[in-house]
């Protein structure tokens, strides 16, 4: 029972308060735009199901906190569902509800109330990766020799452990990667290297030794090689303005990767085990928690990356499958019909539990549940 409540504490606390703030960041762009383009917003909730606690702001919001913290829902005027769809008796609002309903604003703003959900998700990723960049640093491998391999061409041209490369070939090195793009691209060409050694600038001329090897396309490849190793990690901040343009570019790029990772599990090439679900997840959490704050932080920018893109999938149910639908209404002229939107509400709805129960049964494999919960009462 010991371990039971150690879990909780360290795993699933953590993981319910990253998931809240998420859900909050991801429903608040949807509350925000629909506020703004003058919907009446009935209900804000974090989590599913009853309601906890809550109380009832001037605008008629019930904001609450409901019994089942997966997720959460604003529903506007007009609302059947938390999903949004259309309730009944739309074409016999008065004129005055018909200014405040969801369902009777215009395609653009429609759109943008549905598409700021996701959109917030990643603005508060580049948010929260700007202030570490600008307050901790971003996490790099120092142009710093710690180790000279024996024969190498680094032996050679005279470098020695604890030199600090600071430029090669007239092009400043910031990092040992920036060291190593130079030294690959100069296979057999003798290279100036500009040396920090005990606080004083040496000058060394090293030729990076030519190696081939096979890539996965079977291409044989040439670059040069030094014969180094560096491992010192440092962290170097950034000015607020280079921090969210840092931020920025390390949003996009892990907006890529996951994408791509998708891609190679549709086709095949990389294996659907390693989906992940909510237990998964939540120990993760756990493990990022107990490794500090600015590391929680950078979990918690990669998780609304991907709330983020995850909501932007053209599922039913999902905003990405919203967008979907007023994009026929746009070359339309007219929405979807009624049955057709239904038909497909449930086809989505069907896919995202089924995916859930997808994940989840590899939560409870790969991390041994079952065992672990039949070692707590044998």
């Amino acid at each position: 029972m010991t371990d039971l409540l150690a879990i909780v504490t360290d795993n699933l606390v953590p993981f319910l308060i990253i998931l809240t703030v998420l859900v909050f960041v991801h429903e608040y762009g949807h509350y925000a735009v629909a506020r703004r383009a003058g919907v009446r917003v009935e209900v804000f909730s974090i989590g599913f199901g009853p309601e906890l606690f809550g109380w009832t702001a001037r605008s008629g919001t019930r904001w609450k906190f409901s019994a089942i913290p997966l997720g959460g829902y604003v529903r506007m005027f007009g609302d059947s569902d938390p999903s949004s769809s259309a309730g009944e008796g739309l074409a016999e609002m008065s004129e005055e509800e018909r200014q405040v309903s969801f369902h009777h604003k215009s395609l653009g703003a429609r759109t943008a109330i549905v598409a700021a959900g996701p959109a917030a998700n990643f603005l508060f990723a580049i948010l929260v990766l700007a202030v570490l960049h600008a307050s901790v640093g971003q996490r790099q491998l120092a142009p710093t020799v710690s180790e000279v391999i024996s024969g190498s061409a680094a032996e050679a041209g005279g470098l020695v452990s604890g030199d600090r490369v600071i430029e090669a070939d007239g092009t400043p090195i910031g990092q040992f990667g920036d060291l190593q793009q130079v030294v690959s691209a100069s296979a057999g060409r003798p290279l100036v290297l500009v040396v920090l050694r005990d606080g004083e600038r040496v000058t060394l001329t090293v030729t990076p030794r030519r190696v081939e090897s096979t890539d996965s396309a079977g291409v044989t490849v040439s670059r040069g090689q030094l014969g180094v190793r560096g491992g010192t990690v440092e962290y170097r901040r950034s000015n607020p303005l280079s921090a969210v343009w840092i931020a920025t570019t390390e949003t996009w790029s892990l907006t890529v990767q996951t994408l791509a990772a998708v891609r190679e599990i549709i086709t095949g090439s990389r294996s659907a085990e390693e989906l992940g679900g909510p237990l998964r997840i939540a120990q993760i959490s756990g493990s990022a928690a107990e490794a500090g704050l600015s590391t929680a932080l950078w979990f918690t920018a990669l998780l609304s990356i991907n709330l983020g893109l995850i909501n932007l999938f053209p599922i039913p149910v999902l905003d990405g499958g919203h967008l979907v639908f007023y994009l026929a209404e746009a070359v339309r002229g007219r929405p979807l019909g009624v049955r057709v939107r239904e038909y497909a509400s449930i086809a989505g709805l069907t896919t995202v539990i089924g995916l859930m129960v997808f994940v989840t049964w590899n939560d409870i494999v790969q991390l041994r549940v079952v065992d672990f919960f039949h070692s707590l009462f044998s």
